[in-house]
């Protein structure tokens, strides 16, 4: 028997807190894997998320470590009935060609000030559940990115029964910004210059 995967509008699987691997016409969303290492790797360099301050190996050992890690945290909160937490191979569906990474990744900030006018004191941080995406270069402007997110947040509210999922960035991030808005969130502006990262803010909820 092949593989089953999930689609939007099909039933949820028993194990709801897990994620199964998410199928569209032309993309799969798994689980990572061991010998994802390489792509993994190739895609921090390409987009710039490895230290710079590392060379190439010290950078290929750190991404190991972090797949390890992502790799066991799959099953471990599973059994905990946490949230999936964990960045996933986007895949082409016809033959398997690593495409970047989608999940669901804690989301640590000031959200509640995003509904300040600017005049109030920053507020304490929150958890959320985020949603992290990245694409290869090669792959980019071809809605890879919001088709393979698309998934996830279906996913996410019709069988994990999410109530809110954010996304953030910078002013200027332009591509990740049209994601957002492909996925259908509301992006809210932070009144205050800091954290960088929080300049930009995504949400998409449930009504009700």
């Amino acid at each position: 028997m092949g593989e089953a995967f999930w689609s939007p509008g099909s039933p949820p699987p028993a194990h709801i807190v897990d994620i199964p691997t998410l199928a569209s016409e032309r993309l799969l969303v798994r689980r990572l894997r061991a010998d994802d290492l390489e792509a993994c790797h190739r895609l921090w360099l390409d987009i710039g998320y490895a230290d710079p301050a590392l060379d190439e190996a010290a950078n290929r050992a750190r991404r190991a470590e972090w797949l390890a890690w992502t790799i066991a945290g799959y099953d471990q909160l599973a059994r905990l009935m946490q949230p999936p937490y964990g960045e996933r191979a986007v895949v082409a569906r016809k033959d398997g060609r690593f495409l970047g990474m989608v999940g669901l990744v804690p989301a640590f900030g000031p959200f509640e000030q995003l509904q300040h006018t600017g005049l109030e004191e920053p507020t304490r941080f929150s958890p959320e559940i985020g949603l992290f995406w990245a694409v290869s270069p090669p792959e980019q402007g071809l809605n890879v990115a919001s088709e393979a997110a698309g998934l996830l947040v279906a996913y996410a509210f019709e069988a994990l029964n999410l109530q809110r999922i954010v996304a953030t960035t910078e002013h200027d991030n332009a591509a990740s910004l049209g994601v957002m808005r492909r996925l259908g969130m509301s992006i809210l502006d932070n009144p205050y210059p800091e954290p960088a990262w929080f300049q930009k803010v995504g949400v998409l909820a449930v009504e009700g």
